[in-house]
């Protein structure tokens, strides 16, 4: 494997987790910063946002009903686990990946699915163009409803 793979795939690494930690934060302009300027998220079942303000603006509903207190007034828990990043194709020019993800709040496992990324090199990091979300199933009582 050649370096630029080897730092590909570790600025890669670092995109997928950087965009969980600032989404579970609900710091979506950073979430949004992963992306290129004109990427595009895309959640099954709904219009895409494309672009980094459309996207935070698809977020924010997600992140006020996470953000609302629970029954004891503490702001609700919400972490994404990322497991089993697959590079399924590589080239110097873009980057596919496939993951799985599980979202879970203090009520336990929330909901769960699937990211199909596409990444690019841009200005010496790379970045995601394109995600596809897929939802696979969630919990009845998810605050999240795929």
């Amino acid at each position: 494997m050649e370096m630029w793979e080897l730092s590909a795939r570790e600025q890669i690494r670092d995109s997928i987790a950087a965009y969980t930690h600032a989404g579970d934060r609900g710091r979506l302009a950073d979430l949004a910063a992963v992306f290129t300027e004109d990427g595009v998220l895309h959640v099954k079942g709904r219009e895409p946002a494309e672009g980094r303000e459309a996207i935070v603006r698809m977020l924010s509903g997600a992140v006020a009903r996470g953000a609302r207190p629970d029954a004891d007034g503490r702001t609700k828990l919400v972490r994404h686990f990322i497991a089993n990043v697959a590079f399924e194709e590589v080239s110097p020019a873009e980057i596919r990946t496939a993951a799985y993800f599980l979202v879970v709040t203090a009520e336990g496992p929330d909901h769960w699915g699937r990211y199909r990324d596409r990444h690019v090199p841009v200005d010496g990091r790379w970045r995601i163009v394109h995600r596809y979300v897929r939802v696979d199933a969630s919990s009845p009582t998810s605050t999240f409803p795929g």
